[in-house]
């Protein structure tokens, strides 16, 4: 009898070192895991906002970078993009400060459950907001909003995952983005935003070998020899295959953009094969956004097209099974 209190009475009081085995067995919440990612990328935003230069007046400065966006665009677009710079040259200390105020609240909300939903809001606002008054609507207008650029847009990828990683319960199956809006809504998001990025591929200054050599030749100035002679080797190869590179690009896009109604092995390839294109096209055409050389305010579209896609990575069934049998298999070895 005495036995069986004192069993009962260490089975109420709990074992530490059990439970946190049986923490560790858990299926890991993936969504979770996806928003802080997204967390990190605005954090790091925040910090290229606050770089000195973006405090100065003049072409040098953010203002500077912010007016040479309106080129091209049409007048409704470049007034708004004009009036904005011009508000930013005028002030510049209070605007940056604010600018970066905003995307720290966003990427330090998003790390906090209780302030999550918020940020996610916040950050779909603020990515339109940016990608008009701030990226000129991602070149769309002018021509110039190439896939290997970054087009349409670097920051609307951040307002499209927000809305796929908006906190909701449920299962990671068929994919993560599907959890909060439902199967046939996440696949239709996957498939007009590969559609896009398709069209982006061979549109305008898209597929044009002199463009896509600029492109790469304007990153190239302040990178570190490493990434030069990468740019060197990219803009290169432009110059001479530039079509035939957008081309294949954009099949890829097509390919992605039908994958997630094909078999789960299928998508599966087409998402490592995404990844692994738009981490090539991010060191060696985006150059990392910039951000070595100093005059970055985004890591560019590289890291938000791979976590959409990783978003899309087929969970099976039987993956969830495995999950759910290991906590009763590691209980009955601790018992």
């Amino acid at each position: 009898m005495a036995s069986g209190v004192l069993t009962v009475t260490g089975s109420a009081l709990g074992d530490p070192d059990r439970e946190a085995r049986t923490r560790s067995a858990r299926p890991r919440d993936l969504q979770r895991s996806f928003q802080l990612a997204l967390a990190a990328i605005w954090l790091l935003d925040a910090v290229l906002q606050i770089q000195p230069f973006m405090f100065t007046k003049g072409s040098s400065g953010f203002s500077g970078m912010l007016h040479s966006t309106a080129a091209g665009n049409p007048s409704v677009v470049a007034h708004t993009i004009t009036w904005n710079a011009s508000i930013v040259y005028h002030q510049p200390i209070l605007t940056n400060t604010l600018f970066a105020l905003i995307q720290f609240l966003i990427g330090f909300g998003i790390t906090s459950k209780r302030t999550l939903r918020p940020a996610l809001l916040l950050s779909i606002f603020w990515s339109l907001g940016v990608w008009w008054f701030g990226e000129g609507a991602g070149g769309v207008f002018t021509g110039a909003a190439t896939p290997f650029g970054g087009g349409p847009g670097a920051v609307l990828f951040y307002g499209v995952l927000a809305v796929l990683l908006w906190p909701s319960e449920g299962s990671d199956r068929p994919f993560v983005a599907a959890r909060t809006v439902g199967v046939r809504a996440a696949k239709a998001i996957w498939a007009v935003a590969w559609g896009i990025l398709a069209i982006l591929c061979v549109v305008g200054q898209g597929r044009q070998p002199k463009a896509l050599h600029d492109l790469v030749a304007g990153l190239a100035s302040g990178q570190p020899g490493w990434l030069a002679h990468i740019d060197k080797v990219s803009g290169s190869f432009f110059l001479h295959h530039g079509t035939t590179a957008a081309v294949l690009l954009a099949l890829l896009c097509v390919l992605a953009g039908v994958s997630v109604y094909l078999s789960a092995p299928v998508t599966r390839f087409v998402v490592v094969a995404v990844v692994v294109i738009f981490f090539i096209i991010w060191v060696a055409v985006q150059d990392l956004g910039g951000i070595l050389a100093g005059g970055a305010t985004d890591p560019n579209s590289g890291p938000l097209v791979i976590l959409l896609a990783l978003i899309y990575w087929p969970h099976s069934e039987a993956s969830d099974l495995v999950s759910a049998a290991i906590a009763p298999a590691v209980n009955g070895k601790e018992g």
